[in-house]
């Protein structure tokens, strides 16, 4: 990407993005992605001019495909020509539990995403996903030993399948070399932001006050940890224990006792289902109770301390600050 002079001639790089689109992949995702896209390169000539072209096109496995929102898409160029771009987006699968993402993923299209994912070069192309489209990238093998994220309720999964990725989901784009992924649905936004903020900063921020984009720096706000039970009754039951207690002094090897098991089988399981140890899961459940009683009750901030464990209000707000920086 870039502009140069040979002679008296100019030479203008164009940034060529490639989406890629498969039935029953996410509407929503694919609309915002080419919106975004095309705002960038339509307003890049206001905010700099020598900000390069943006192409956008889409990839496929076939001539014309229909999203979730039943919006048929013509497909540019297939899938063997995935190659000629500077980087390769792929957006959600479409599916919102772990069967439903298992059984899309075995579809002739999503193998034959897979395997054009698979034979990219590293040097010359990157990869950008989100969602459940991370999983699809992830089975190539590519994401061994990298930071990514997902859709979070479908972290316990997607951990499952791939457990030599290091797996954030408190992040709402993880960049990792030439790997970039996003977390769930909505995220695609945040995921053509980013592409755009990798061409230019300025042109970023000028397309997310055009479209009035919010930044979501973290999924962390939007986890509901009951979803992250994972199958293990043992953490479901941990969290049912601490959840009806927040407001009282932690003791893991109380609480491990009160369940009948082990205190080192109750960090086993918890960390190996929550990627958390027992007490900074309990922690994210008292500063997520402190976050809803500040916006739905009077209550003053050592009032609220008192109600989830804290016996004053400095130790709750020192945790929320660390939560911030984290985020």
């Amino acid at each position: 990407m870039g502009s140069g002079v040979y002679g008296s001639i100019a030479i203008v790089y164009v940034m060529r993005i490639g989406l890629i689109a498969i039935d029953g992949c996410f509407g929503s995702a694919i609309a915002s992605i080419i919106d975004i896209v095309r705002v960038a390169d339509g307003a890049r000539g206001d905010v700099d001019p020598r900000i390069d072209p943006i192409e956008l096109a889409i990839l496929g496995p076939k001539r014309r495909v229909t999203t979730t929102a039943s919006m048929t898409l013509s497909v540019d160029h297939p899938l063997s020509e995935s190659g000629e771009f500077d980087v390769v987006v792929v957006p959600a699968l479409g599916t919102l539990t772990a069967a439903a993402t298992h059984d899309a993923l075995q579809s002739r299209d999503a193998r034959s995403v897979i395997a054009s994912l698979g034979r990219l070069d590293e040097a010359t192309t990157r990869i950008a996903a989100a969602c459940t489209g991370v999983f699809a990238v992830a089975e190539t093998g590519r994401m061994h030993h990298r930071r990514a994220t997902t859709s979070w309720f479908l972290g316990p999964e997607f951990r499952k399948r791939y457990p030599t990725v290091a797996l954030d989901l408190d992040t709402m784009v993880v960049v990792d070399g030439n790997l970039v992924t996003a977390g769930a649905a909505f995220a695609h936004i945040d995921l053509a932001l980013s592409l755009v903020r990798s061409i230019s900063p300025d042109l970023a921020q000028h397309v997310a006050k055009l479209l009035i984009i919010d930044e979501r720096p973290s999924q962390a706000a939007f986890v509901a940890y009951e979803h992250l039970r994972h199958e293990d009754p043992i953490v479901v039951e941990f969290e049912r224990f601490v959840r009806a207690r927040l407001d009282e002094p932690f003791n893991v090897a109380f609480v491990a006792q009160s369940l009948g098991t082990s205190r080192r089988t109750l960090e086993r399981r918890v960390r190996a289902a929550l990627n958390l140890t027992p007490l900074g899961f309990v922690q994210r459940l008292r500063i997520e109770r402190a976050r809803h009683l500040s916006a739905t009750t009077d209550f003053t901030s050592a009032e609220i301390a008192l109600r989830v464990g804290y016996a004053n209000a400095e130790t709750l707000r020192s945790l929320l600050r660390r939560e911030r920086r984290r985020s």
